[in-house]
């Protein structure tokens, strides 16, 4: 199980720290095609943060929606485009906030020969996203994150149980298919309190 972060501010107790390594792509991506029970023994909160699947509470909410212009630009879709906006928040059982506020795009007509992707009740999906898409066909290239720094909004500081003048990170993620289209998109919402980000970048040999 993961120690609490030493980085709370006076008054606040000690928080799960959140260890967020890029090697984590290859990692989701390994585990898309391993049997059901091994995709359930596990994800993507466990692996960041150490804690076991039992210690977490999840919820998920899924709508569909038209692309805005923004969203759509960023998809590489037409604004209005159908999409699936799906909404996670996970948590430690212990705590009252989530980890992160993660919104996930997918676009419907990519997803929708498999039904069962457009129903919230699946969630917790084993394996998550990328298992979801490799059910419709869809094999993930590569992974773009755009991250930057910013206070958090006044919805956003609550919600995380931000302590004051803590930042947010703000991960943009873009899931490209072999097919070089944008797949899925994920808005991050991190709390800069808890969470440190890892990237590791292998060089070619001479």
């Amino acid at each position: 199980m993961a120690k609490s972060s030493e980085n709370s501010a006076e008054g606040h107790p000690p928080r799960t720290p959140v260890r967020r390594d890029n090697g984590r792509h290859q990692w989701e991506k390994d585990r898309a095609r391993q049997p059901e029970e091994k995709r359930l023994a596990t994800g993507s909160t466990e692996h960041d943060t150490g804690l076991d699947v039992d210690d977490l509470v999840f919820h998920a909410s899924y709508r569909e929606i038209e692309a805005p212009k923004e969203i759509g630009d960023a998809m590489g879709v037409a604004e209005g485009t159908p999409l699936v906006e799906r909404t996670y928040r996970t948590r430690y059982s212990a705590e009252d906030a989530p980890f992160t506020l993660v919104t996930s795009y997918l676009i419907r007509s990519l997803v929708e020969p498999n039904p069962a992707l457009l129903d919230e009740r699946n969630e917790p999906w084993p394996g998550g996203t990328m298992s979801q898409l490799h059910t419709v066909g869809i094999e993930i290239d590569r992974m773009e994150e755009h991250v930057t720094a910013r206070p958090p909004t006044p919805e956003e500081g609550p919600e995380l149980g931000l302590p004051p003048g803590a930042a947010v990170l703000a991960i943009r993620k873009l899931a490209y298919d072999i097919e070089d289209r944008v797949v899925e998109m994920s808005d991050v919402i991190m709390p800069g309190d808890r969470t440190e980000l890892i990237f590791t970048t292998r060089l070619e040999r001479w």
